[in-house]
């Protein structure tokens, strides 16, 4: 949704607490999966990739820039080029996206709700697609 166009942007709708309580119920899946946790520098720690994570949904969604001030252009491929992503890893990635979309699906305006949870579903499909590498 293009604020050019006169449409609100995603997080114009959202705002940023429901990008915060996206990515916290997240991380509380991540934080219990032997899969995906071992890629974690910090471990269970997830309070960085939190904020990392929150402030780039924010800004691809329409917000502020804090992502790209604070770390410069995301470059996600080149991040995540130091771990194997598999299917295995993408499926687990996706499946606590999905749960986590579920979990906050309420904090979307019921008017813009369905699509919304389409545009997230989605983008973070073909993100997730995209940073396979293996």
């Amino acid at each position: 949704m293009s604020e050019q166009s006169g449409e609100k942007s995603v997080y114009d709708i959202c705002g940023a607490d429901f990008f915060v309580a996206l990515v916290d119920a997240f991380y509380d899946g991540i934080e219990t999966d032997q899969v995906l946790l071992p890629m974690y520098p910090e471990g269970s720690d997830t309070v960085g990739a939190r904020h990392r994570l929150a402030t780039f949904l924010m800004q691809y969604w329409g917000g502020p820039h804090t992502y790209m001030e604070e770390r410069g252009h995301p470059r996600l491929r080149m991040r995540h080029q130091p771990f194997v992503i598999a299917e295995r890893e993408r499926d687990h990635w996706l499946m606590h996206m999905a749960r986590a979309i579920e979990s906050t699906m309420e904090m979307i305006p019921e008017e813009s709700r369905e699509v919304v949870v389409d545009q997230l579903a989605q983008y973070m499909v073909n993100a997730a697609e995209h940073l396979r590498n293996n």
